[in-house]
Parts: C-alpha cells; sequence; structure tokens
C-alpha cells in the first residue's frame, strides 16, 4: 500500500488503541478509591463530596464536584487521580462526544462525577466507546472535513481534532500511570499487597 491508498481512519485509530492495549489499560486495573482521593501535595484540586471544597469553584450534578477556578490560578493547583480521569472523561471525551458524535450534552458544571475509582473506569470505558465508533464512523472523507464552531480552531479539520484527543488521552492516562506509581512507592503497603 502506498501513502497515496493510506487508510487514515484506522490509522488515526491505531495511534491511540495500541497504546490503550499496550500500555494504559493494564495500569488502571486495581485502581483503588485510595489512590484515587490520594493527594500528594498540599491544596490539590481533587473530585470532592458536595460542600466540602474549598476550591474557589465546585462544579457537578451528583453527590460529588469537581475543583476548579477561573481563570485557573499560576502555577496551577496539582490534581488528584481523581480530578485527572474527571477531566479526560468529561472535558476531553464526553464534551466531544456530544459535539461531534450525537451523545447526550456534556459539560464539567453538569456531569455526574464519579465518587469511586470503579465508576470512573466505568465512566472513562464507556466515554471511549462512544469516542471510537465515532472516529470509525468518520471514514475517510468527513477527516478531512472542518470541526466548526464547536471547537477553539474552527477550519481545522476533523483528524487534527482526533489527533489532538489521543494526544490528550495519552498524555493523561500517562500521568494517572505516574500517580499510581508514586502512590505505590511513597505510601505504605497495607497487609503486604503489592500491584
Amino acid at each position: 500500500m502506498t501513502t497515496s491508498e493510506l487508510d487514515w481512519n484506522p490509522t488515526l485509530r491505531e495511534q491511540w488503541e495500541f497504546h490503550w492495549n499496550h500500555h494504559l489499560r493494564a495500569r488502571l486495573n486495581g485502581l483503588t478509591d485510595d489512590e484515587y482521593f490520594w493527594s500528594p501535595a498540599p491544596d490539590a484540586w481533587s473530585v470532592r463530596p458536595r460542600s466540602s471544597s474549598e476550591a474557589p469553584v465546585q462544579v457537578g450534578a451528583g453527590d460529588f464536584t469537581v475543583d476548579y477556578a477561573f481563570p485557573e490560578p499560576v502555577p496551577a493547583p496539582f490534581t488528584t487521580i481523581a480530578w485527572r480521569l474527571g477531566h479526560v472523561i468529561v472535558g476531553v471525551l464526553a464534551a466531544r462526544n456530544a459535539a461531534h458524535f450525537g451523545a447526550p450534552a456534556a459539560s464539567y458544571e453538569t456531569w455526574t462525577y464519579a465518587g469511586s475509582a470503579a465508576t470512573a473506569l466505568d465512566q472513562l470505558e464507556a466515554q471511549l466507546d462512544v469516542w471510537l465508533a465515532g472516529v470509525r464512523g468518520l471514514g475517510e472523507a468527513r477527516l478531512r472535513v472542518p470541526v466548526g464552531a464547536k471547537e477553539p480552531f474552527p477550519e481545522a479539520p476533523m483528524a487534527d481534532l482526533v489527533l489532538h484527543i489521543h494526544r490528550e488521552l495519552i498524555h493523561h492516562l500517562s500521568e494517572v500511570c505516574l500517580l499510581r506509581d508514586l502512590y505505590l512507592h511513597t505510601r505504605p503497603a497495607k497487609n503486604g499487597a503489592t500491584r
């Protein structure tokens, strides 16, 4: 196959699927609630039970809210695994799934944030399934179509958005893996258990 015959849609999906299947998914197995909520730095932003946060802004539709501020402070506060997963689930995936693939509307303000690691991972997998099905359905031609006013760069082709989302997923989920490593190496093991 030559580059003029290359089907870019599977190639773009493979960029993400390879990292998910070979580097990231197994590293998320067994994520505990202690890890999910653990804060290795003071005043870290997280997902918290409603009305328990001291962040300038707390939003969410359910029993848990996510911390943030607008404008974001400089430097930005450290963020927990819970916060990072919430960002990936809502801001990276669910909002884009709604904007481009017909999924229900989603925003940081209206999302029901996960109060446990297992629920967050279920939400992540569900949004990833919608995203990949949507990308798969784009085919070759729709990857070239501008994303439109739903995105900050409306003239950029959909392929640019797909690449951006995949970079965001790899970036933030790798951070989650690193935080799990930090937790493992800085917290006393309970009952001799290891990952």
